[in-house]
């Protein structure tokens, strides 16, 4: 279901992009974006709550601990509302003030940039009050009901697009309006599901303890500054490219985002269904199930973004030609680019979520977090010295394989991970995979390079068909590819039977 969900928001999102490029333009798309993105830099707020709310969630549910459930419910809520209070003052004043004195928005766009900035500010607002409630779902691992509550959110956000084509009001402030708008349903949605059906959302009783409250806050101490460190490079390069540049190149680096960030969350989803397992099974003293969770896990959210990375990556001119009408200049750079580092980043996720399941954040957050800001840093010497915007992503893909590596060795010292086994188990069948998937394509690498758009398809199919064969014979071990015989098998005896009646 969180695969087939993927794949809707996927489609739904890049018809968004094109459609609202084409209706804001890419002056009016670049300013949402840069717009956007202040309220973004406060999104350290929600992740890094969210990530303690994951950890604790699923750690008392592996324990069986109803009770501390209730509790640590109880103290997460305060915390949330606190957070939604304190995101809104800073954002009134000093994310306003920003907007309005710091950023480059042309005159006549200035009344509609501030009003999106508020729309924005309660949009964000709502989506730090849902965070709770969507952490409680994946805790129970009951991932059914995120992906139904994800696909209608997606058809509103495709609602939103349709009447932003035919309603006659400002296009940039009537999106932001809309945006909102399906916030507060979805918040609605999530809320209403928790409390009918978890009996630690009903709110029968009110729960406060201040030594779960002392973890929770010595967890996301350090988390916090991660959290932050990751929002402040990705956000802070947004505005630091409107700073350096001109809108169409924020526009070109937002269109690239989008496009990495869509592909990325078919990885970032596989392992949100591996975040309660690994964390209950570190819970419950069994290592082995974890370990194995871990080198599976890798191996598979690899796979699930090179098998769509691929193909987008060979053909990235010509899908964004047909897919947008007006292509920013560098986007295609751009996309190729950020795949790459998103490729890197995919197989990294079960690790993070390892990382996680001691508790103990300080060393990890300190030293990955502070490559995260150096890539700002290091960004912003770059285009003072004269170079070409893309050198940030130049950038991160380094910083990005660095940090792999430090991951590594920091897992090592808090859960005694075996870097040699992780090697064997994950890298070498990543690497084989990898090589076997581009290899047969090189011999017709110059005739795919024609751009005909059959020839561009027939490289996509072959992309694919190539990345999935070295999965099976490369990527699984013999009982994984006896389960998806067994799966095939069954789904062709339905079909059949389907067809007989």
């Amino acid at each position: 279901m969180l695969y087939i969900r993927q794949i809707l928001i996927l489609f739904v999102s890049l018809y968004t992009v094109r459609v609202v490029l084409n209706v804001l333009g890419p002056e009016d798309y670049g300013i949402y974006s840069v717009v956007g993105g202040v309220v973004l830099l406060f999104v350290f707020l929600k992740g890094t709550m969210a990530s303690a709310t994951q950890r604790f969630f699923s750690f008392e549910i592996g324990r069986n601990d109803s009770v501390k459930l209730k509790q640590t419910f109880s103290v997460n809520l305060v915390v949330y509302i606190s957070i939604g209070v304190i995101a809104f003052l800073l954002l009134e004043t000093i994310g306003l003030w920003y907007v309005s004195e710091k950023l480059k928005i042309p005159s006549y766009r200035f009344d509609s940039a501030i009003l999106l900035f508020h729309y924005s500010i309660f949009t964000f607002i709502m989506s730090v009050l849902n965070t709770p409630f969507m952490a409680i779902i994946i805790a129970h691992e009951d991932m059914k009901i995120y992906a139904y509550i994800s696909i209608i959110e997606v058809l509103m956000k495709l609602g939103v697009v349709v009447l932003l084509m035919y309603l006659p009001w400002d296009k940039l402030e009537l999106y932001g309006l809309l945006l909102c708008v399906v916030a507060i349903i979805n918040f609605s949605i999530y809320l209403s599901v928790c409390i009918k059906k978890y009996e630690e959302c009903q709110f029968k009783k009110f729960y406060w303890d201040l030594g779960l409250f002392k973890n929770l806050i010595n967890f996301t101490g350090w988390t916090l500054f991660g959290q932050l460190s990751t929002v402040f490079r990705r956000q802070g390069i947004i505005i630091l490219l409107n700073q350096t540049f001109n809108p169409i190149v924020v526009a070109a680096m937002a269109i690239a985002t989008n496009i990495t960030t869509q592909v990325g969350l078919f990885s970032a989803n596989f392992n949100m269904s591996l975040y309660p397992p690994i964390i209950k099974a570190y819970a419950a003293e069994k290592k082995e199930e974890m370990f194995t969770l871990i080198f599976k896990g890798s191996r598979f959210t690899f796979f699930l973004i090179w098998v769509f990375a691929l193909p987008l990556f060979l053909t990235m001119d010509t899908i964004l030609m047909l897919w947008l009408k007006e292509v920013p200049e560098q986007t295609v750079l751009f996309c190729r680019l950020s795949l790459v580092e998103v490729l890197i980043m995919a197989i990294g996720y079960p690790l993070t979520t390892a990382a996680r399941a001691p508790g103990k954040m300080k060393i990890y957050e300190l030293v990955l977090g502070t490559i995260q800001i150096l890539i700002f840093f290091v960004s912003w010497i770059l285009f003072k010295s004269g170079f070409d915007a893309y050198y940030t992503l130049l950038v991160a893909i380094l910083a990005n394989i660095l940090m792999f590596i430090i991951r590594l060795i920091i897992l090592k010292y808090l859960i005694e991970l075996q870097i040699g086994k992780y090697l064997k188990q994950v890298m070498v069948p990543v690497i084989g995979v990898m090589l076997c998937s581009l290899i047969p394509l090189l011999p017709f690498f110059k005739l795919f390079i024609e751009d005909k758009l059959i020839l561009k398809f027939l490289l996509v199919v072959l992309s694919v068909l190539f990345s999935s064969v070295s999965m099976y014979f490369i990527g699984m071990d013999k009982h994984m590819r006896n389960k998806v015989r067994n799966i095939v098998s069954d789904k062709i005896i339905i079909i059949r039977k389907v067809f007989k009646k």
